[in-house]
């Protein structure tokens, strides 16, 4: 596919991030994997899910100043122990040596789960709910931003993500994620 095509959503509607690469479709096949991993303490696949994603990603990432993961708020971190998005940017930070910045972005308010909510109560839900961290103000002026995620399901997460990088001056932000979901158009 040319690096220049866009999904019909995105033709639609612009999204605020540049581009976005996953490794394989969110579907009956990958779902048991992605939500083992999420949500089942299955994090020993880590190093290999940045190993895929660094091969899918490569474009991006060659571009790339940092990398950063979608954050989990702290009530949803302490609940989980981990923020699977964090593991997955520090492996992929670790296969194409990339610094990472794992604390990049601060998800200020806990949000609602986004399962079973529209596109558009996506985006209301997590509007406000990020905001980058002081210390991080100076690296993101001019820099390319790449938000690793587990799955890309309406974009609006990392949308809300992207519009916070680019009001503190990222030159650009990118989506790599394990899984995304094709809905039928």
């Amino acid at each position: 596919m040319p690096e220049e095509s866009l999904c019909p959503s995105c033709i639609r509607r612009l999204p605020a991030f540049d581009r976005a690469r996953a490794v394989f479709r969110y579907d009956d096949a990958s779902r048991g994997l992605i939500l083992a991993f999420k949500h089942s303490d299955e994090t020993h696949g880590a190093s290999v899910y940045g190993q895929w994603l660094a091969r899918a990603g490569a474009r991006l990432l060659a571009d790339a100043d940092l990398i950063a993961p979608v954050p989990l708020h702290r009530r949803r971190l302490l609940r989980r122990r981990y923020n699977q998005a964090g593991l997955l940017a520090q492996a992929v930070g670790r296969h194409v040596a990339k610094p990472v910045a794992v604390d990049l972005l601060n998800r200020r308010r806990h949000t609602a789960s986004q399962a079973q909510k529209s596109p558009s109560a996506r985006r209301r839900n997590v509007q406000g709910a990020f905001a980058v961290r002081p210390r991080w103000l100076d690296r993101v002026q001019g820099a390319r931003v790449v938000l690793i995620d587990d799955v890309l399901t309406t974009g609006a997460t990392v949308e809300e993500c992207a519009r916070v990088l680019r009001r503190a001056g990222a030159a650009g932000v990118d989506v790599l994620t394990l899984a995304r979901v094709i809905r039928a158009e």
